[in-house]
This record gives structure tokens, sequence and C-alpha cells, in this order.
């Protein structure tokens, strides 16, 4: 089942009197459970999709439907609440709240969904066990390494239960050990059914995914089912 399906998508930035597009004429769709990367240098167009992948930005023209539903038309709004049902975000940056326990930021997205502070304790404390930082969850950000605090961010993006993970750069703060931490964690949601979709400039971070579409000035120039995937072994 195609999850999300991208139409002829053009998206426009005004630059005083001259103006370009980031994406030209762009297509492309995920069905449930891919694993893709999207890969391209600086100014590829790869981050401008992500955003509308992720509900962060609009389409100047073209459609976007997620799980079916149009969005491509829908206000700020409108798009808030699709974000908040569907999608989970992992950052570069982490973008954890730096005085807010572990515990704390990762109820952050049931707060906004208006979930109970006993359901959001309990349903936070197990998707902190997911991550394997139950023993961390009264931590703050600057308590925990890098990896650690990925990890935290990846228990944010999952606690809703949201069907998709939209990952931007995950690696790019950590060094080469954690990055392969993170990585096979991301395999390893991505086998419990977790459609993801990685940004990534780094090759051997794009080996983990099952599928690597590449950008290159606005337009998709491969897209191809990856044969050789990093293998994870099973714990």
């Amino acid at each position: 089942m195609k999850l999300i399906e991208i139409k002829n998508l053009i998206k426009t930035y005004e630059t005083g009197d001259t103006s370009f597009n980031a994406l030209n004429d762009v297509s492309l769709s995920v069905d449930t459970g891919e694993f893709v990367a999207i890969m391209g240098a600086s100014g590829s167009g790869k981050s401008t999709c992500m955003n509308i992948l992720g509900c962060l930005d609009k389409p100047t023209s073209g459609s976007y439907f997620l799980d079916g539903i149009d969005v491509s038309k829908m206000s700020m709004n409108e798009l808030s609440t699709i974000r908040n049902r569907k999608l989970g975000f992992v950052f570069q940056g982490f973008n954890l709240i730096p005085r807010t326990s572990a515990l704390e930021n990762v109820e952050m997205p049931m707060i906004y969904k208006g979930v109970p502070p006993e359901e959001r304790i309990k349903r936070a404390k197990a998707a902190l066990k997911i991550v394997g930082l139950e023993y961390r969850e009264n931590h703050l950000p600057n308590q925990m390494s890098g990896g650690q605090q990925q990890r935290v961010a990846i228990a944010r993006a999952i606690v809703n239960d949201a069907p998709i993970i939209l990952a931007d750069e995950p690696t790019g703060n950590l060094d080469t050990k954690t990055s392969i931490e993170v990585m096979e964690f991301f395999v390893k949601l991505n086998d419990t059914g977790k459609t993801i979709i990685l940004v990534t400039h780094e090759p051997d971070i794009a080996q983990y995914c099952k599928r690597i579409v590449r950008f290159k000035d606005g337009n998709i120039i491969s897209d191809e089912i990856n044969t050789n995937r990093t293998e994870v072994k099973s714990a």
C-alpha cells in the first residue's frame, strides 16, 4: 500500500527579483514498511522534499497524498494535526529541551495530542525502555552522551505510535560507533513495521536502508533498491 505519494511537486523560492525551483516536477511513492534513504549534495532538493513530506512546508504546485489524504492544500494548522498523528521526527541536533528530563522530553508530542498525564508517563516510560534508556528517564540532555540523546529523540518520535518516522541526518553529530548503534536501532524499528525515510549525505549510513533515492538540482536522478544492504545481527 502506498503510504506516501507525491506527484509533480514543484517548490519555488523567491529571492528578490528572481526565483528558483528547489524541486522540479518531482514524483515519488513510498509503501508501508519501506526504509528509504534520500541522498544528495547541499542544495540538491533533498531537505526541501523532506520538509514537504514532514508537512513542515507546502509545495508551490503538485500533490502530496499521505496515507490516502491529500495534504498539499491543507492549512498550516491542519498540517500540524496531521504531523502529530502520522509522523515522528528525528533530527541531527536531537532538538531536546535542555532543562527538561528525558521522560518529559518524550512526553512532549503527547501533550500536543491531549493525552492525560498518567497515560503520558506510562507511554513515555515504555518508549524509553524500547530504546534501552529507562534508567536515564530523570537525566537532563547535558547529562547524557550524544548517542543517548538521539535515542531519547527516537523514543519521542515513536511514542505516539506514528506509522512514519522521518530522520534528517540523524547520525550527523555522532561518532562512527554511535552512528552504527543508532542505525541498527532504526533497522530494528523498521523490522517492527515502521516506515522510515532518512536523509543522509553519508553512503555508509544509506547502506542500512532498503532503498536509496538520489537528488540533484531539484530532480530525482536515481531510485534504486539497495542490493548491498548492511546486515544487522539479531539481538
